[in-house]
């Protein structure tokens, strides 16, 4: 763990580096639970695959711990309903710091602190992509917009609430990972890729049947598919083989 960045702009992340040569950076950011080891176990496959990988924690300040987010993250994925509503106060409280309008404004500037980090280690040489996960992958496509030096974007179930005019400040191609079952956003992604479609950006969504939210968290045995994970792995690693291999 270090410190990445200044003033408000400051945030201690986990970084992996690889054993070998580095083949460019990779920005991992965490769910809502925070970064709970299963996120730290995601920036070390990359690191083995030679990504120097950096997960920012943007929710060190509500000290939740890996138990009580498995514990938490279980309930709300149970088939049953008196779990899922003993869930929703833990939720509630978990979820008050996004409820700060401050919160979303630094949560960015956290994460392009990573960024500039990245930017700045040798190896590098700008190659630089960013994969997130439920709130995290809003964030990734967040950062897409802000910053025209990113070279991939990877957002699995992340919210892109932008207009074409924001879209069309996205430099880099964009992947995105939904489950069927997750349908408040699988109902908003045709609007989504129309929107990608007239921005001119290069987006592909894949949706993966018979899953819902969290699919990728092998934490959760409720959410997690093995092979929509397996599957979404692979082809992450193939889009930033591609995507951070240019103009090397």
């Amino acid at each position: 763990m270090i410190e990445m960045g200044t003033g408000s702009s400051a945030v201690h992340s986990y970084v992996s580096r690889p054993e070998g040569d580095i083949r460019g950076g990779v920005i991992v950011i965490h769910e809502a639970w925070g970064l709970v080891g299963q996120i730290r176990s995601v920036a070390d496959r990359f690191a083995e695959q030679g990504y120097l990988a950096v997960a920012p924690d943007l929710l060190g300040e509500n000290g939740i711990t890996d138990d009580v987010a498995t514990e938490l993250g279980e309930q709300l994925f149970n088939p049953d309903p008196e779990q899922r509503h003993a869930a929703q106060p833990k939720l509630r409280a978990l979820m008050s710091p996004f409820r700060s309008p401050d919160f979303s404004a630094q949560a960015s500037a956290r994460v392009s602190s990573c960024f500039e980090y990245l930017e700045s280690s040798p190896g590098v040489h700008g190659q630089i992509g960013v994969v997130g996960f439920c709130m995290g992958g809003t964030f990734a496509l967040s950062l897409a917009v802000q910053e025209p030096r990113l070279k991939a974007c990877v957002s699995f179930y992340g919210r892109a609430d932008y207009s074409v005019a924001e879209l069309a400040a996205i430099r880099c191609p964009v992947l995105a990972f939904y489950g069927d079952q997750d349908t408040d956003l699988v109902e908003t992604l045709p609007d989504l890729g129309a929107a990608m479609t007239e921005a001119g950006i290069d987006f592909t969504a894949d949706v993966y049947p018979g899953t819902g939210h969290a699919f990728f968290n092998d934490t959760n045995r409720f959410a997690y598919d093995s092979d929509a994970a397996d599957d979404a792995w692979a082809r992450t690693l193939e889009f930033l083989a591609q995507s951070l291999s240019q103009d090397r």
